[in-house]
């Protein structure tokens, strides 16, 4: 009907046909002043005007001509009021600061709909961005501006928007709610509470989308931030405001990385976003009670865009998880966010690109997909300390098929990121967990986000893994190897060892410095290889107490002084040799 209106109205500009929506019979003299109105604004001669009677908009009116809707009625100002499913707090605020809003709103109609992405007839002056609300109150956001119509991505009611429904601007920008609230909740990508614990009230609204800091506004990354896991924080160290990808086949340990990452933030200051694209919703369940249990969760907020969700909501997640960042980072807070993963986001984006008829480029992903995760990781950053030093650091993690790195997303994420811890599943499967291969890991920041303590400690730990791993594929052909040779396998072999690490036992930096320093100086190598991370960890629970106090002199200074490796090797000899502090 409206675009039939539309039509006859272009074709001869002074008849108006219009259509007039009102909450009660309208009188005569009440239509007579609506037709003079149109008359002066259309400039026209006549105007015919449908009228019908709808009861829902509970008072006032709504006119259409044309594409262009003036809502005036009781039910468009109560909508205006309520939107978002405020709190009963947030509602009193909205009522005591609401203003009335323009009369006028430019209106347009469905002329396509199919899983989850409409195509929008008028509404010429929507911007990609902008949220839009439909007849049925679902509510969507232009992500695609043609000349001809728009394309238009839903985030609910997909099912109830057909051809023919009515759309109209909100002016207003995608966003999330922000606050200190929701820390330790579970949301969804719009911000909306999912995990049972009631309203959560926000004291902001952030945009999703936001331009990253300048250059002139960020400062180096020089500040540790301690994953716990001794084989990244020793060899692929990350700073705050980094971006270090964690890239790997499926069930290598990458989830698990980022989980004990954030458990180890407790009692930092760092605050943690976990966000879940495309995952199960039990995955994201366990996860969560996993952090519950560990006690993170009172520091962590958890965006969950489940498989089961539709693709524009997996899409905008890592966006909303951001965004709630930026609000952390702009009080000078420290945010560790993990995006898990990315590739999935990725094949949503294909998704919604592909309805919208965008070409498909390489590996049939849409060629804009680099920017689309380009502008989302270099959001992480440090701040300079006059704009408040709060830092955003990103673990991204992408799954790779059959260890190939050269694919398109992968080489993508490399190529934006700062580093990238790589698992290898062959590694993994022989027991060597976390599953880190030495050889094509690296951290682009490196020593600069490393404590003194921790680079002296294990200055020739990667080279030393590297010799290992050639001379252990050269000692399977030969059966009489040198005592040099044996030497050097059975250091190797004590360092693997000594690099694993079981799930949700992160270590603190001196555990770390005083494991590599025993490591370096080869008292290691004598032990069985069963007992020994077993007798490693007790010594190290035993040294924290040591008279000597090595442990918290690391800690404050985060030096490691001649003396204190000679208290260390000394405490060791004692604790080995059965002396009387022997660990019970």
């Amino acid at each position: 009907m409206a675009t039939e209106f539309s039509r006859e109205f272009f074709a001869d500009n002074r008849i108006v046909k219009a259509e007039l929506r009102s909450a009660r019979k309208p009188r005569e003299e009440e239509l007579n002043r609506v037709r003079a109105e149109v008359r002066k604004l259309y400039d026209a001669t006549d105007v015919i005007l449908n009228v019908t009677v709808d009861e829902s908009l509970l008072s006032g009116y709504v006119l259409q001509v044309g594409d262009r809707v003036f809502d005036n009625s009781g039910r468009h100002q109560l909508d205006k009021m309520m939107e978002g499913k405020p709190s009963l707090a947030t509602l009193k605020t909205r009522i005591e600061d609401y203003k009335p809003a323009e009369t006028s709103a430019e209106g347009g109609v469905v002329i396509s709909s199919a899983d989850g992405i409409v195509h929008v007839e008028g509404m010429n002056r929507a911007v990609y961005g902008e949220i839009v609300t439909f007849d049925n109150g679902a509510k969507g956001m232009v992500e695609s501006v043609d000349p001809e119509q728009l394309g238009i991505m839903l985030f609910d009611g997909a099912e109830t928007v057909g051809v023919g429904t009515m759309v109209t601007r909100s002016g207003k920008r995608a966003g999330i709610p922000v606050g200190d609230a929701f820390l330790g909740r579970v949301i969804s990508p719009l911000g909306e509470p999912i995990d049972g614990k009631g309203p959560i009230e926000a004291v902001g609204y952030n945009p999703i989308e936001k331009q990253a800091p300048g250059i002139l506004e960020r400062q180096s990354v020089d500040t540790p931030l301690h994953t716990g896991i001794l084989a990244i924080d020793s060899m692929f160290p990350i700073g705050r405001g980094q971006r270090e990808l964690i890239i790997g086949d499926r069930q290598t340990g990458k989830t698990s990385i980022a989980t004990d990452a954030i458990l180890n933030q407790k009692n930092t200051g760092v605050l943690c976003i976990y966000v879940a694209i495309g995952q199960k919703a039990s995955s994201i369940a366990r996860v969560a009670g996993d952090l519950q249990k560990h006690g993170a969760m009172s520091y962590t907020t958890i965006v969950a865009a489940t498989a089961s969700d539709s693709a524009p909501l997996q899409y905008i997640a890592p966006y909303a998880g951001t965004a709630l960042a930026e609000y952390f980072m702009s009080q000078g807070k420290s945010v560790l966010i993990v995006y898990d993963d990315l590739s999935k986001h990725a094949v949503a984006y294909r998704a919604i690109s592909l309805l919208l008829r965008r070409s498909p480029g390489r590996e049939a992903y849409p060629g804009d997909v680099f920017y689309l995760h380009s502008r989302l990781l270099e959001r992480s950053c440090r701040m300079r300390d006059d704009l408040g030093g709060g830092s955003i650091t990103a673990l991204p993690i992408v799954e790779t098929q059959a260890g190939d790195v050269s694919a398109y997303i992968p080489t993508n994420v490399i190529s934006i990121t700062d580093g990238q811890i790589f698992l290898e599943s062959a590694l993994f499967n022989a027991g060597n967990r976390p599953a880190v291969n030495v050889g094509l890991s690296v951290s682009r920041v490196g020593g600069a986000a490393q404590t003194k303590a921790m680079k002296k400690a294990n200055a020739n730990l990667r080279i030393e893994l590297a010799q290992y791993k050639d001379m252990e594929s050269f000692a399977q052909f030969s059966s009489d190897l040198d005592a040099e040779t044996r030497r050097q396998l059975d250091h190797g072999k004590a360092l693997m060892e000594m690099l694993k690490q079981p799930l949700y036992q992160p270590k603190s930096d001196a555990e770390q410095v005083v494991t590599l320093v025993l490591a370096s100086h080869g008292v290691l190598d004598e032990l069985p290889t069963a007992e020994l991370r077993t007798k490693t960890s007790a010594f190290v629970r035993q040294f924290r107490a040591d008279v000597s106090g090595t442990m918290d002199k690391i800690t404050a200074t985060g030096k490691l002084e001649p003396e204190m490796v000679d208290a260390i090797l000394n405490a060791w000899k004692a604790y080995a040799g059965g002396d009387s502090h022997a660990v019970q």
